[in-house]
């Protein structure tokens, strides 16, 4: 079905990949010349945003799915490594079965059978990314095999998010309701503390970034990505090749899910908690801006587009001149960038190279004619042929 062979690293591809290790080396330098943890958390957090950003980009640029849904893949994620951290706080913060407080407060006798598995930390990682691959499989399945398109793709998805805040708002006694889960342990792996203010948090982020953005590109490079572009751009002649456009599309929606999962359990490591919030629709827009923002047909460019407008909009909204006027300032240029700018930041980047690249190529073509005429009226000295 699917061929994931290797691909040729052509010049393009080439740059792609430098400027990725590029910006990623930046990124792990950036503990070296900070020294606030605060920051450092807030950075964390940033980089998160840029990775569900990616995951977006990934299915919508690539393949062609709008996903305002996004929040639900990123909020199961946060969810599962919220549950496992919980079993593993403290007496104080639990019942006097071990029992989440929040499950006492609300008459629960036993452990419900599905926070059980949660006591095993690699059940928790497995199930963290598998849970929304598990899930936007069976949703995939069910619109592309049907072969919904369009704005209708980006109705379900929305409505499936709904569906789900309010289910985990409504199973107080069992997800913590409206308070989410807090008062939650820090990950341990590998006899390495993850607590949500130091450096090892941050490079654990960096590094499930670095890894989650080369294996897009390379994913986007095959064969599957090329054709996943064709699908986007036009999948009914795709269709009329004889490839399973429903499956293609699935397999990007589900790889989108997943990426989105592990972003969604660093998110609760960073944050030390989960909220309904983080499967609200508000967010899920916001994933969809910064998408836009940044470029939804780059992964790097909606990476960097998440955590520059989540930086603006925290420098802003923090600000004593804009703290009445950052809404306004953030909506008018979101709409500005949509009008003069529709492929985003990195759309700008790759026009701005292209005039480049053009004119390097007249200058030249110029100085090599002017090199011929010179040399033509060059007449030869008397006894020469």
């Amino acid at each position: 079905m699917t061929n994931f062979r290797v691909f040729s690293l052509t010049p393009q591809t080439s740059v792609q990949v430098i400027v990725y290790g590029l910006v990623c080396l930046a990124l792990f330098a950036l503990p070296t010349i900070l020294d606030n943890d605060f920051l450092l958390n807030r950075y964390s957090r940033y980089l998160v945003f840029g990775m569900v950003a990616m995951a977006l980009a990934l299915s919508w640029g690539y393949a062609g799915i709008l996903n305002l849904g996004q929040g639900l893949s990123f909020g199961l994620g946060s969810y599962c490594m919220a549950m496992a951290l919980k079993l593993r706080t403290v007496p104080v913060h639990t019942g006097s079965d071990g029992l989440p407080d929040f499950m006492v407060w609300n008459n629960v006798e036993a452990l419900p059978w599905f926070w059980q598995p949660f006591y095993s930390m690699p059940f928790t990682l497995i199930a963290g990314v598998f849970v929304p691959v598990i899930l936007a499989g069976f949703i995939g399945w069910f619109m592309f095999k049907g072969r919904i398109t369009g704005v209708f793709v980006a109705i379900i998805t929305l409505a499936t998010l709904v569906v789900a805040n309010l289910l985990i708002i409504d199973q107080q006694s069992y997800t913590g309701g409206f308070n989410g889960i807090t008062d939650l342990a820090q990950l341990e792996l590998l006899g390495i503390e993850f607590d949500a203010y130091s450096k090892s948090t941050y490079y654990l982020v960096a590094c499930c970034l670095t890894l989650s953005l080369f294996a897009c590109l390379a994913l986007t490079k095959s064969k599957t990505g090329l054709i996943l572009q064709a699908i986007r751009d036009d999948e009914n002649r795709v269709r009329f090749f004889g490839y399973d456009v429903a499956t293609y599309k699935t397999l990007a929606f589900c790889v989108s899910a997943g990426v989105a999962g592990l972003a969604g359990m660093l998110y609760t490591i960073v944050m030390e908690f989960a909220s309904p919030t983080f499967l609200g629709v508000p967010l899920s827009l916001s994933i969809v801006i910064w998408c836009a923002v940044g470029g939804r047909q780059s992964l790097l460019g909606a990476a960097l587009g998440a955590m520059l407008v989540a930086g603006v909009q925290g420098a802003l909204s923090e600000s004593e001149t804009f703290l009445d006027t950052w809404t306004l300032i953030m909506g008018s240029l979101f709409v500005i960038i949509v009008l003069f700018l529709p492929n985003g930041l990195a759309g700008l980047v790759g026009t701005i190279r292209s005039k480049f690249a053009s004119n390097l190529s007249v200058n030249t073509t110029t100085f090599k004619s002017d090199e011929m005429a010179d040399l033509s009226s060059v007449k030869p000295k008397a006894g020469q042929s």
